[in-house]
Order: structure tokens, then C-alpha cells, then sequence
């Protein structure tokens, strides 16, 4: 294995020794704040993904990022009488990327699944993942279909390509993999680290956490597939102008602190930024918008790129720490298993 290729190993921590009877293959990592309407639908569309293929064995963590609305005291409930091994945790530290890096920490599975908590599985997601993780191959992010949920809902937020691909830096990383819906083998975690507690909804830079473990996968060397099945409906619930627009602006403030961050050893997102600046300025002359469906503007792509650039860069004036701190020391197995590879 190529040690520039593949940077040094960062291990989660993982829970005390003993293990269970059987580790699981798979471990559903869903983050949520103050939800519990939505949190029930997708727990309870994660169980029967499960009932439906019980050979590849799971198991759910739920990330309780400082809700209340009664959520902590559903997920005790439930997870005592749940047919699906379910571990609650608390994290109080707002932010979604925090929230992740809490699950990665707890969770035991071999394939992580990153599921959002308003996303409802298809019944036969756990087929087509263990077809494509049948493979071997394990140095990737993969990502599935994410279809819309309800129809009231408007068209955002979704990944409905019907051909499997894979990034080039040709593309925009931002909406390849959907982060709420985006798997990896753990090893791929340990490698490429915690999430950046910067970006994500709750973080200073509102979003693109998981854009930004996708440009670090491809910097380590890894590939970011996406494929269309594995499929998961998001019900986001947003129906109103006001609603999306506002997160079409999040989405594209992150980017531009994405673009910042990686801008030595990822100029490539540079281009993305000039084509957007192209499009704005061909809009003022009749061309065509960024989404004619939706009607989204380039402009806002370019002005909150910029004002994501500018956030980012005033960012170590305020001491916000980047991510959790690493482990000290790896856990047993997880040398062991380093020392396998």
C-alpha cells in the first residue's frame, strides 16, 4: 500500500472489549435535533431494511445532538424493545459534523451508512449495498439514489441519475454523494479522519461537511462513486420559495470556505467558482439560470462563494476548534487490524 496514497490510519474509538457474538457488517449512523416526528420514520424504515434482509447483520446509531423535544426519551424507549441493535448517544456540542463524528466514533460496523433522520430507506437497501461492498474493493466513498419523498415537497436535495459514476475534478464534488446518503467501509473513515466541525448545518460554515470528506477522499487517492439504486426518499419538507433559497445560499457558502480550504493541493474547485461567475454574468444578457426548474440564480453560487471564502479565512480569529480531538492511543483490534493491511 502506498503510504502517500493512503495517509496514516485514524481509528475511532471504539467501545470496550468484548464484542458481541457477531460484529456487524453494517452500522446506520443517523444524527438528529429536536425531530422526533421525522426520527420515527426513519428508524422505523431502517428496521424493516433490516427485517427484510437479516443475513447481513446491523445495527443503528443515533446521534442525539442537544434535542428537546422529547427525542432522548423515545430513543430509550425504543431502543429496548427494538428488533435492530440501537445505541443511543448524546452529544451536546452543536453541529451536524459533530454529531457525525460522535456516531463514527460508537458505531461497530464494517460498511458505515450515513442516513439522514427526514430519509426513509427502500426495503431493499441492505441488498444492493451488500451486492456492491461484495466486490472487495474498499477504498471509496460510495453514494445511492436519493429520491424525493413527498410530492408536495419541491425537487432539492435529490440524486436521481440512472447511470453509475464515478467524481473527476471535471465535476462540482458538492451533491455527487449526498451526505444523507453516502456509505464507506470504516477503514476509509480511519483513514481520511473526522469529519471538519467547521462545515455542516449548526457549524460556522452552515454546510459541506460531507463535500469536504469527498474532496479529501479524492486527495488521499480514493474514488467517490455514485450508483443509482441503494435507494433512499427524503422527506425535507421544504415547499415554499423562501425555504430553498435560503438553502441554496447555506450550500453554496460552504463551498466557497470549501474551495478556500483546499485551494493548494484541490485548484481544480477553482474552476467550478469561474464557471459559476460565467453563468452570473451570461444571466444579465438572457442566458439560462443555474435551475430553470426552480429557478435558482448563479448569484447567489458567486456571492456566497465569496462570503464563504471570507468566513473561513477570519475563522482562526475566533478559536472555533476544527474537529474533536483524535484518540490517543488505537483500540486493540483496530492495530491489529492495520497491522493485517
Amino acid at each position: 500500500m502506498n503510504a502517500e496514497r493512503h495517509p496514516p490510519l485514524w481509528h475511532p474509538a471504539l467501545p470496550a472489549p468484548p464484542w458481541p457474538r457477531q460484529r456487524p457488517q453494517v452500522s446506520f449512523i443517523v444524527c438528529t435535533r429536536d425531530r422526533a416526528a421525522v426520527l420515527e420514520a426513519c428508524i422505523d424504515s431502517i428496521r424493516a431494511a433490516c427485517r427484510a434482509h437479516p443475513a447481513f447483520a446491523a445495527e443503528l446509531v443515533v446521534v442525539d445532538n442537544g434535542s428537546r423535544d422529547g427525542t432522548a426519551k423515545y430513543l430509550s424507549r425504543i431502543a429496548a424493545t427494538s428488533d435492530v441493535a440501537l445505541t443511543a448517544i448524546s452529544e451536546p456540542r452543536p453541529g451536524l459534523a459533530a454529531a457525525r463524528n460522535a456516531g463514527l466514533a460508537q458505531a461497530r460496523g464494517r460498511v458505515l451508512v450515513f442516513v439522514d433522520d427526514d430519509c426513509r430507506l427502500d426495503r431493499n437497501y441492505l441488498v444492493d449495498l451488500e451486492r456492491h461492498y461484495a466486490s472487495g474493493e474498499r477504498w471509496l466513498i460510495r453514494g445511492g439514489r436519493v429520491e424525493i419523498g413527498d410530492a408536495r415537497d419541491l425537487p432539492f436535495t435529490i440524486k436521481r441519475c440512472d447511470k453509475r459514476e464515478r467524481l473527476t475534478p471535471s465535476v462540482h464534488p458538492g451533491g455527487f454523494v449526498l451526505g444523507c446518503n453516502m456509505t464507506m467501509h470504516r477503514d476509509v473513515a480511519a483513514r481520511i479522519g473526522p469529519f471538519d466541525e467547521r462545515f455542516g448545518a449548526g457549524g460556522p460554515l452552515r454546510s459541506a461537511e460531507d463535500t469536504d470528506y469527498l474532496v479529501r477522499a479524492m486527495l488521499a487517492g480514493m474514488a467517490v462513486e455514485y450508483v443509482p439504486d441503494m435507494t433512499i426518499f427524503h422527506h425535507h419538507g421544504r415547499r415554499g420559495r423562501k425555504a430553498i433559497d435560503r438553502l441554496h445560499r447555506d450550500y453554496h457558502f460552504g463551498n466557497g470556505a470549501l474551495c478556500l480550504k483546499h485551494i493548494r493541493r484541490a485548484p481544480w474547485l477553482l474552476r467550478h467558482f469561474y464557471w459559476a461567475t460565467r453563468g452570473a454574468l451570461r444571466e444579465l444578457v438572457g442566458g439560462p439560470r443555474f435551475d430553470q426548474e426552480l429557478r435558482l440564480s448563479h448569484w447567489p453560487i458567486v456571492l456566497m462563494n465569496l462570503a464563504g471564502a471570507a468566513k473561513f479565512a477570519l475563522l482562526p480569529l475566533t478559536g472555533r476548534p476544527q474537529q474533536r480531538p483524535l484518540p490517543a492511543k488505537e483500540t486493540a483490534e483496530a492495530s491489529a487490524e492495520a497491522g493485517a493491511r
